[in-house]
């Protein structure tokens, strides 16, 4: 089995005591690298320490999240932009738009997106992309800033097939799919059925979203295994396809080597 975990965030203190067995677990499993994106300033020290430690396997992405866009949104936005100049990145992520928890800075958060994804073209990486309840409006900025010039994964994609068809039809974008598609009531698996593999790439958004039969549980690299499982049932395939078809789009939109 091959597996990419491509959005996790197993540099958070949820993973503190245990995160030697946490790796040992993922590379068991078959997971042969665990992508990192960033949240805030605040976040940038633990996804440095866990990407040198683990060099190779766990690899940082940079960027600033929508629900850390407040008050003091500019000094984070220079904090993020600086580091990009000091490091190597995967992506530039994680980034976009929230309007689930919050909407007072929703026209700041969509200034910062647009800017982040400007620097995505100056850096020519992919963007992982934080979509909320705002699925619509983070096409609308990627559509401001030149979709042509653009690539990346909607990361933890829960929408309709309305959304599917606009996110697909952006050309260079990927569907990020996680532990929602096991969940019982999840939508997600009708959904699917409309496109195929070649639109998707697995994750796990770790700590949160574990798969059932681990869901309200902290999740980890390792429960790939069961997303793997679900798209195998979806696309009826076996699930050694379903892992190399997606490790090969991760590979391909991450430029992994």
């Amino acid at each position: 089995m091959r597996i990419i975990d491509t959005h996790s965030h197993i540099y958070s203190e949820e993973f503190d005591n245990d995160i030697d067995d946490v790796i040992k677990r993922a590379k068991q499993a078959g997971v042969e690298k665990i992508l990192l994106p960033n949240i805030d300033a605040s976040s940038i020290d633990r996804l440095h320490n866990i990407s040198d430690r683990y060099a190779g396997y766990c690899i940082s992405m940079m960027g600033l999240h929508p629900t850390s866009v407040g008050e003091n949104w500019e000094e984070e936005l220079d904090i993020i932009r600086k580091e990009l100049s000091k490091r190597t990145y995967i992506a530039i992520g994680e980034i976009g738009i929230d309007l689930y928890w919050d909407k007072t800075f929703e026209e700041q958060q969509k200034q910062v997106f647009e800017e982040q994804l400007r620097w995505s073209i100056e850096y020519d990486l992919p963007v992982a992309i934080h979509s909320r309840d705002a699925i619509a409006e983070c096409i609308s900025c990627i559509k401001n800033v030149g979709e042509q010039h653009l690539r990346g994964v909607f990361h933890s994609f829960g929408g309709t097939v309305e959304e599917l068809d606009g996110i697909l039809s952006l050309k260079n974008f990927m569907l990020g799919i996680n532990g929602v598609v096991t969940f019982k009531n999840s939508t997600l698996p009708t959904v699917l059925k409309e496109t195929d593999l070649s639109n998707i790439i697995i994750e796990t958004d770790s700590p949160y979203l574990a798969p059932v039969p681990y869901r309200g549980k902290r999740n980890e690299s390792s429960y790939t295994l069961n997303v793997v499982t679900k798209l195998a049932e979806i696309y009826g395939l076996p699930a050694e396809e379903v892992g190399q078809i997606t490790t090969e789009n991760a590979e391909k939109l991450f430029v992994l080597k």
